[in-house]
């Protein structure tokens, strides 16, 4: 996705904060490198477009509302990472419960053949005279970009023929869109120090991947595979999810441990908990693979992983990403109109870069008050990077920090330990504050 303001936008940002210096980069402005980004005023009272009922090419839609805490974010999320990009450990976990441990999925390092994804992803390239866009999304998405120096938005109708018929929910209006990120970097407001406090002091640690042991723990590996082993594929919604292969470049017909590999360009692995669906996920797509995603009103995550430059150029190419979805998404329709995303039901793009071989890597949240932001982490090229990622339900925050690498994924944390976490960097000009609309 992409953030950028107009020339109009930059002089009035300009005469309320400190002007830092700012680049542009292929369609995108970028201001200061940073560690820690958190994001505030979740939780304004709103709603989506939920998907009903989804059977027989039709897909049907009803009002979900939503408010306070972290809504709509406290629904269940689904975590979603795109190559190159080398994850080597993953842990969620929930306030007030203990450890949990699931059934291993030892992994079988199996090679298998990679096949062609039979649902492509359409994309269009616009060249302009200032400006080269890029889009991640698909058919039937609304993109927004800059072009000339204009935030503007539209509908990705190229598919290369005929779009599939489809019940579609009203388009976001124009006041949620997503808001162009400053050039000055939103650097207006320092993060103060922040807490944590879940009542009951402890976290426990839910499900656990570690690349080097082999070991998935209370979480599931998919991708939009389907049809290839498991879920389906058709002409009209494409593929479904299904079972990622150790390799993460195609299916699989049952549940395997990713490898210790190198997920590759434009690939992409889905994380998901290890808990199937059983008619109590709400709408889900026929024959497709349904498990429940990480849910409560709060939440904790650590990762670490690398994004290797791969030098590839084209869509998507070179440009890694790690990023949460509201888990209706990807079980109906992840890249097409037949999800609530177009309606405002959450993305947070956690790590993302926005084109070919940068090394800046950009976060944002997308909803009805979506907020980009031009600050940046540092891509991690050459070595690995731990960081966190709390949903904070009962301050409506998100906080994005990169931690140091001694960091242990232990089996449960305290709160003042989560506390440590989010107020670890402590150098103001590293970590920022971004309130949403």
């Amino acid at each position: 996705m992409k953030y950028s303001w107009s020339a109009g936008a930059l002089l009035a940002a300009a005469s309320s904060v400190a002007v830092h210096a700012v680049t542009f980069e292929a369609g995108n402005y970028y201001a200061d490198q940073v560690q820690a980004i958190a994001y505030s005023n979740f939780g304004t009272a709103g709603s989506y477009k939920k998907v009903t009922t989804m059977s027989n090419g039709v897909c049907n839609f009803g009002d979900q509302p939503y408010s306070g805490g972290l809504a709509p974010f406290d629904k269940e999320i689904s975590w979603h990472f795109r190559g190159p990009l080398k994850l080597k450990q993953f842990a969620s976990y929930s306030p007030g419960s203990g450890s949990s441990k699931r059934s291993l999925h030892p992994s079988p390092h199996e090679r298998r053949h990679a096949h062609q994804h039979l649902h492509q992803q359409v994309h269009e390239a616009r060249d302009t005279q200032d400006d080269i866009i890029e889009e991640k999304r698909g058919l039937g998405d609304w993109v927004t970009a800059t072009i000339n120096g204009d935030v503007v938005s539209w509908k990705n109708e190229y598919a290369g023929g005929a779009a599939p018929a489809a019940a579609t929910p009203a388009p976001v209006p124009a006041s949620g869109s997503v808001p162009p990120a400053s050039p000055a970097g939103s650097y207006s407001a320092p993060a103060p120090a922040a807490s944590v406090n879940t009542g009951s002091g402890t976290w426990g640690r839910q499900a656990y991947y570690n690349a080097e042991q082999g070991v998935a723990d209370g979480l599931v590996f998919l991708n939009n595979m389907g049809g290839q082993g498991s879920g389906v594929f058709d002409m009209t919604w494409g593929n479904s999810l299904a079972y990622a292969g150790a390799n993460a470049k195609s299916g699989s017909a049952s549940p395997v441990t990713l490898a210790d590999t190198l997920i590759d360009d434009n690939n992409e692995v889905i994380i998901f908990t290890d808990k199937p669906c059983n008619g109590d996920c709400g709408a889900v797509r026929d024959g497709t693979v349904a498990y429940h995603g990480f849910s409560g009103a709060s939440k904790l995550f650590l990762m670490e992983f690398s994004m290797p430059l791969s030098g590839k150029t084209g869509f998507n190419a070179d440009m890694p990403a790690a990023w949460i979805l509201n888990a209706e998404v990807p079980r109906t329709m992840q890249y097409g109109d037949c999800s609530c995303w177009q309606s405002g039901c959450g993305e947070m793009d956690v790590f993302e870069v926005l084109n070919s071989g940068n090394t800046k890597a950009i976060s944002a949240w997308h909803g009805l008050n979506s907020k980009g932001d031009s600050n940046w982490f540092q891509r991690p090229i050459d070595k690995t990077m731990k960081a966190v990622v709390v949903l904070d339900g009962s301050s409506g925050t998100v906080h994005i920090v990169v931690l140091p690498d001694s960091t242990n994924f232990d089996t449960s944390l305290t709160d003042s330990a989560v506390t440590g976490f989010i107020n670890s960097v402590t150098d103001p000009k590293l970590n920022i504050k971004v309130a949403l609309p």
